[in-house]
């Protein structure tokens, strides 16, 4: 299980990318789905098949990459939005989840009880 402080959020591209993208190009690809790749967030890129994940995120030196590959099956992503917007927003328990091997999709969140609104 990924333990990250509440202040980070995960944001996994929709569209798949090629794994021998670098640093720098896949940084570039951050600031084409309008955020700041130095801003202290995970970025989360898949290729075609779903068998290779990569993790971008900046620690305040410089960028950093998590690389898997899986040896068998594909990562099972969430369902993309109506929305078709470009990139969707996990959370750290569900990134964890789809590293581990889980589908999302087949999995239903449960509703919680918030604060009374008004």
């Amino acid at each position: 299980m990924l333990t990250l402080p509440s202040s980070v959020r995960v944001y996994l591209a929709l569209d798949p990318v090629s794994m021998h993208l670098s640093f720098d190009r896949l940084a570039g690809l951050v600031r084409g789905l309008g955020l700041d790749p130095t801003g202290g967030h995970l970025f989360v890129f898949v290729n075609r098949p779903k068998t290779h994940m990569k993790v971008l995120f900046f620690d305040r030196s410089g960028f950093c990459q998590l690389y898997k590959r899986l040896e068998e099956g594909t990562f099972q992503l969430p369902e993309v939005g109506p929305d078709g917007a470009p990139r969707r927003e996990l959370t750290p328990n569900e990134l964890g989840l789809i590293l581990e091997g889980v589908d999302l999709r087949q999995r239903a969140r449960r509703a919680r009880l918030g604060r009374p609104k008004g």
